[in-house]
């Protein structure tokens, strides 16, 4: 998240702004480049303090750098689905499935949130594939149904053990979502389509919002008294807490979702046997490593002392030959130690095995665990 470095033969990029700007700015944000856009890292409370209020009460997070995009037309699921390894063709209506395209070799292009509407296939995907993904849905299936970006909507994130009692006061119809569930709603007099779905582990809900309404509907969130503002910082610190990946950190296209431990998002029906199975980019590559194991893993590490341990550490054995690589890493505030993500050769990748994180030249202990490192509280019903 740091500013890139400009020389005299290079111009630094332009930023693109959120409709939450000049909000951020008002309320003392520390502004940072992230996917192109200029996004709050945190606010005067700080990062630590954000991260907790999110634990404790309800944290509203600016997402707006999300891609939102919708699939229209009769054939939208049949042609999602030779992209993606997902069931989308029995998603029900009114839910929304994790999904992921992969390429030919199986590597994970970008990871996504997909819904079935009445009327089209509503997508959320990562702000820094937008263009990448975008252009992979209209030459692929393009023909096939019509695809269409949302840049006039805003996406919020409204999350915590508190956050169903804020929504609720602008409509009440909220609290009657599940995970995963979604409906439209109208949140102080904007029209909005809501899902109960996060990034933190915590309940809580995104919200897609026409952009001109987005400022009025943060601060009408923000002056519930359950309700703080957080930013990237938090959102990172949370969603390694909840063991989940980050695209081009934890996950990219070098990746398949069986080294991520991503299958579970592989439903029967797409599977070798299933009535659906293959049928999309890399499916032999990843059905010969759901059948046969793949050579890493991707695990947690807890620390065993207290030095935090970041991205790119090599990670060694008890005879101190690399055997994997951190992919995502901080101190967690929920545990008081190191965690981290990792990928390591299968042989390593066992709960309770001692392995270490280098740390400027030096072995740091940890060891493999089970995630997430901070438990899951999504309202099932």
């Amino acid at each position: 998240m740091t500013a890139p470095t400009a020389t005299s033969d290079t111009v630094p990029p332009v930023l693109q702004r959120t409709p939450l700007h000049a909000l951020h700015l008002e309320l003392g944000a520390r502004m940072v480049p992230f996917a192109g856009y200029e996004m709050p890292v945190s606010y005067p409370a700080g990062i630590l303090a954000e991260h907790r209020h999110c634990r404790e009460a309800a944290a509203l997070f600016d997402v707006s750098h999300m891609g939102q995009v919708r699939l229209e037309g009769a054939e939208a699921a049949q042609a999602l689905e030779s992209l993606v390894p997902v069931d989308i063709a029995d998603l029900p209506i009114g839910r929304q499935r994790y999904g992921f395209f992969t390429n030919t070799a199986g590597g994970i292009l970008d990871d996504l949130m997909v819904t079935r509407r009445p009327q089209d296939l509503f997508m959320v995907i990562n702000a820094s594939r937008k263009d990448h993904d975008l252009q992979l849905l209209r030459t692929q299936i393009g023909h096939r149904c019509h695809v269409v970006s949302m840049p006039e909507r805003a996406l919020l994130a409204l999350q915590g053990p508190l956050a169903v009692q804020a929504l609720a006061r602008l409509d009440a119809g909220v609290a009657a979502l599940t995970f995963m569930g979604t409906g439209s709603f109208s949140l102080n007099g904007a029209e909005c389509f809501v899902s109960r779905s996060g990034y933190t582990g915590e309940d809580g809900f995104e919200i897609s919002v026409p952009a001109e309404a987005a400022a009025s509907l943060a601060k009408a969130l923000l002056a519930q008294p359950e309700v703080k503002p957080a930013g990237l910082g938090a959102r990172d610190t949370l969603r390694l807490e909840a063991g989940l990946c980050l695209y081009g950190h934890d996950i990219d296209e070098s990746t398949t979702p069986v080294e991520a431990g991503l299958t579970w998002a592989i439903q029967k029906v797409r599977r070798p046997g299933g009535a659906r199975a293959g049928g999309y980019p890399g499916s032999q590559a990843i059905e010969a490593q759901l059948a046969n194991g793949a050579p890493r893993k991707r695990v947690g590490l807890l620390g065993l002392e207290r030095a935090p341990v970041r991205e790119g550490a090599p990670v060694l054995d008890a005879r101190g030959q690399r055997v994997g690589q951190v992919t995502s890493g901080t101190l967690s505030p929920q545990l008081g130690k190191p965690i981290a993500m990792a990928y390591v050769d299968a042989a390593h990748a066992v709960p309770g095995a001692d392995l270490s994180a280098e740390v400027r030249l030096k072995p740091q202990p940890m060891r493999v665990v089970a995630m997430p490192f901070a438990p899951h509280r999504y309202h099932r019903g």
